[in-house]
């Protein structure tokens, strides 16, 4: 029974290493735009600056809070650092519909996106919402988070300041 948790814990710890293949990088999957057309999440690019992706649903309280308390001082995180948040809704055929009316309710102006079949998620081993990612200039997923409680955005920005300087980001 030791071996079998012992063997558990080794794979479980490995999993967010080999996310897609290639170590770290960001996976492919194909994701919707709220106008209905197509985005492959290897599309996603920062001009080498890093990026946010945060996984969300129109049923997640604490994701709204988070994504809310970010939008506060979105602007100027953009323009201190140049960082670009991406919001992937895995929110299913029967609830995306409310996605598009939660953000503009919301007044959010990040890039966001609908993962329905949840391929993205899956590949980006997101078991729970809200989970967040910070994504350095060159496509390699360097942090990530899961949860949200008042005041984890200082903490993801703190961090976001930490990769631009080339310093070690806190978990």
């Amino acid at each position: 029974m030791k071996t079998l948790i012992l063997s558990f814990l080794i794979t479980a710890s490995f999993s967010f290493v080999k996310i897609g293949g290639d170590l770290n990088k960001l996976p492919s999957a194909t994701l919707k735009k709220l106008n209905g057309s197509k985005i492959n999440s290897n599309t996603f690019s920062n001009d080498g600056k890093p990026i946010i992706i945060s996984f969300w649903a129109t049923w997640c309280h604490p994701c709204k809070k988070e994504l809310d308390a970010i939008a506060e001082n979105y602007p100027e995180w953009v323009k201190e650092t140049g960082v670009k948040l991406i919001a992937i809704s895995i929110d299913d055929a029967k609830t995306s519909g409310k996605v598009v009316t939660d953000v503009k309710l919301k007044g959010w102006e990040y890039e966001i996106y609908i993962d329905e079949n949840q391929d993205f998620k899956r590949a980006m081993n997101v078991n729970n919402v809200p989970h967040t990612f910070i994504i350095n200039g060159n496509g390699e997923i360097v942090w990530s988070h899961n949860s949200y409680s008042d005041g984890d955005e200082d903490v993801l920005y703190e961090n976001i300041k930490a990769l631009i300087k080339g310093e070690k980001l806190k978990h």
